[in-house]
């Protein structure tokens, strides 16, 4: 029972640290977390996303600047600040309104109505440009730039690579703001009607959306009214927009109109290669009755994406909305592929029915079961997916702290009516990988002074990221299947959309390079292969109209799988150099053994040579018995009569050395008397003996042959210690 309950401590202690370790607000934002993120850009072009956020109760605007030190998100210094004193701001477009390739701040603020205001009054959005540079100016808050209605829909109008903005004027007309490089106020123009539907106001709050959609490049303007929504081609030889269909409102299946309709996205739920229309609706007024649509081009018809939206303790959640707060006076929906897989996830606010206590939560995408028609996906709400996060959370969107690729989230908390900024970080349980886009206007200014960047020191910043661009890729999977995946940059700016600047496809645990990478703007194209997992493509598509000289800087990003392949390669390589150098060693041992066993061999085939040849040289030179013999003959002497009756061996106990190649054993010189008693008579004289001598040798007996193992026959007569010869009676001759 006891190790049961260490055990469960133990897990409860991993539990508690983990969800800990998700909570990362400390580190991102130090201890100030009263600023509300109000919109994302590369503010000084350091190649960091920078946050713009509102403080003082949306009256003041400041620009947080990203770093790689904790924490993440500091605040300028001097601060990058601006406040309004008489009205309360409503929106904020990051962009470059005046072409000299650094970003501007497009702030947009409204006045509210009062009672001494008339009935039919009109609370009118004023527009204030917030110029970047090197000097960070903040406007005149009595004149401001542009009066509309509304929050205005960021846009590139004439394809010059300065932001420009499209939106609802005093009268209600529809209508473009054009920027120039000069700073002075913008050029008015008017939308060109069309004869072939009456014009209809646009809805506020609207879900207006600058993006590409029929595949041409070019992107096209997606405005929703309150009557349908109308798509309008862009189109450079028959004018800027040319009207191309309408989409009807979402319908259930019983042809009941929705009665909310929340902020569209664009995203390719299929990854089929097209953008999808998925938009939140309530069916009621209340949004008990709430469903995730999508439309389909081939059907011509909305689908329900049968989102289940009960919980594991059966409580029916719904979308969240509330007239007149700040992140839910719309139903708003953020994008991103959350786990990596390719396939973007939702982030949502619900909240409980009959209980007004919003909750930011995770809506993944998965494979549909049943009901979805010929659509195959559809979206899960995961309660727990941004534990410890969840009740009292108003907003939820996407953001890559650490720039490694993975989405965290920054959410903002509502309790006690204040809200506040948190951070959660991302903990994905495997590797995966990705690959991360961003499209730059391209524009330069000599007169900016050069930036340094994580990478080293810029050349000067290559411009501001740009609404509009189509990013697609192609690739294949493990199974060998081909995926498509389509996106586009900055589609939407109105009503806190908080679009990224950059466009992240989750590739799966696909380590393969993405055969085809492509970019589209302003009616061309470039398509770039192999690009390699795991890098952040920054693409500068200048000139616009000659995409052949479009660069792209490639920055990777090592993975976990990088370098734990690095950690097993090296690991693998020690291994072999340990055993190899065991074996080594062992070898050495081997040679020096057998070397130790060479040099105490016994070499008999030497010994027998050397005395073959010694007995061939003297055999006419053998000495009378008892006379002494010189040096010479003591050679001989000594094996035809050894000591003891046994050749000596040398000390040493070896018989050659390594600087012998033969090996043959070395003579000894040694001195023998011949001890035999002197023959008597009067033939035993020095010629007698000399006489003698041819028949010794003639008659010596060569005793104790035997074959030894090897292919000579050897001698053994000199181990033994006599010469036999025949007896010779004295005084007589031998016959």
């Amino acid at each position: 029972m006891a190790p049961c309950k260490l055990i469960g401590c133990v897990y409860s202690f991993i539990l508690i640290v983990s969800v800990k370790c998700s909570d990362i607000t400390r580190l991102v934002f130090g201890g100030s977390t009263d600023g509300m993120p109000a919109a994302f850009g590369d503010f000084n072009s350091d190649e960091l996303t920078d946050v713009f956020v509102l403080r003082n109760n949306a009256r003041t605007i400041e620009i947080l600047l990203a770093h790689e030190e904790e924490p993440l998100l500091q605040p300028a210094q001097p601060p990058l600040r601006c406040t309004f004193l008489n009205a309360t701001i409503t929106s904020v477009v990051p962009g470059d309104f005046d072409g000299d390739a650094m970003m501007d701040v497009l702030v947009t603020t409204r006045r509210t109505l009062t009672e001494a205001d008339p009935d039919d009054a009109i609370s009118l959005t004023n527009a204030y440009i917030l110029w970047g540079g090197a000097n960070f100016t903040c406007s005149d808050e009595g004149k401001p730039l542009i009066k509309m209605i509304g929050q205005p829909l960021a846009i590139d109008y004439n394809q010059d690579m300065i932001v420009d903005l499209f939106g609802q004027d005093e009268t209600k007309n529809r209508t473009f703001w054009v920027f120039n490089n000069a700073r002075t106020p913008p050029m008015k123009i008017i939308m060109e009607g069309t004869n072939k539907i009456p014009r209809t106001e646009l809805s506020q709050p609207h879900a207006h959306a600058f993006l590409d959609l029929n595949d041409d490049f070019m992107p096209d303007l997606f405005i929703t009214t309150k009557e349908n929504f109308e798509i309008w081609t862009g189109n450079e030889k028959q004018g800027k927009f040319v009207f191309s269909m309408t989409i009807p409102h979402p319908q259930n299946s019983n042809q009941q109109s929705a009665a909310i309709i929340g902020q569209s996205l664009f995203i390719d739920v299929e990854l089929k290669g097209q953008m999808d229309l998925v938009t939140p609706v309530c069916f009621d007024q209340d949004c008990k009755n709430s469903a995730l649509m999508v439309y389909s081009d081939t059907e011509r018809k909305w689908l329900n994406l049968q989102v289940n939206f009960k919980d594991d303790n059966s409580n029916n959640w719904r979308f969240y909305l509330k007239p007149g707060s700040r992140y839910t006076n719309v139903i708003t929906l953020h994008s991103g592929d959350f786990n990596m897989d390719g396939y973007p996830d939702i982030l949502a606010t619900l909240a409980q029915e009959g209980i007004d206590h919003p909750g930011a939560f995770l809506l993944e995408n998965v494979a549909c079961q049943t009901g979805c028609g010929k659509f195959k996906r559809s979206y899960m709400v995961k309660w727990s997916a941004l534990s410890p996060f969840g009740n009292g959370t108003a907003m939820a969107s996407f953001f890559d702290f650490y720039q490694d690729g993975i989405l965290d989230c920054i959410l903002v908390t509502y309790k006690d009516k204040e809200y506040r900024v948190a951070a959660f970080k991302n903990s994905l349980d495997y590797d995966a990988n990705f690959i991360k886009v961003m499209v730059l206007t391209g524009l330069t200014n000599k007169n900016n002074q050069m930036i340094m960047g994580r990478v080293g020191k810029k050349r000067r910043t290559y411009g501001t990221n740009l609404p509009g661009p189509s990013i697609s890729y192609q690739t294949t999977t493990q199974e060998g299947n081909i995926r498509h995946g389509v996106s586009a940059q900055l589609p939407q700016s109105a009503h806190f959309s908080l679009n990224l600047p950059y466009t992240i496809f989750g590739l799966g645990r696909t380590p393969n390079f993405v055969d085809r990478l492509t970019v589209g703007l302003s009616n061309h194209s470039r398509t770039w292969t192999q690009i390699i997992p795991n890098s952040q493509m920054v693409v500068i598509p200048w000139p616009p109209d000659e995409p052949a000289r479009w660069k792209a800087q490639l920055f990777v990003t090592p993975s976990k799988l990088i370098l734990m392949s690095v950690a097993a390669l090296t690991a693998v390589c020690g291994l072999i150099t340990v055993i190899i150098g065991v074996l080594y060693w062992k070898e050495r041992q081997e040679d020096k053994k057998e070397r130790l066993s060479e040099s105490h061999r016994f070499h008999f085939d030497a010994i027998l040579e050397d005395v073959g040849m010694e007995k061939k040289g003297n055999r006419n030179s053998l000495a009378p018995r008892g006379t002494a013999t010189d040096s010479k003959k003591d050679g001989v002497s000594s094996r035809l009569w050894p000591r003891g009756g046994r050749r000596r061996e040398p000390t040493g106990g070896s018989l050659s050395t390594k600087s012998e190649p033969s090996r043959k054993p070395q003579p000894q010189r040694v001195k023998t008397i011949d001890k035999r008693p002197k023959p008597r008579g009067a033939y035993c004289t020095g010629a007698v003996a000399r006489a003698e001598t041819p028949w010794l040798e003639e008659n010596e007996a060569e005793l104790g042959s035997v074959f030894l193992p090897g292919s000579k026959k050897q001698s053994l007569n000199h181990l033994l210690n006599f010469s036999y010869a025949p007896y010779v009676p004295r005084g007589r001759l031998p016959a």
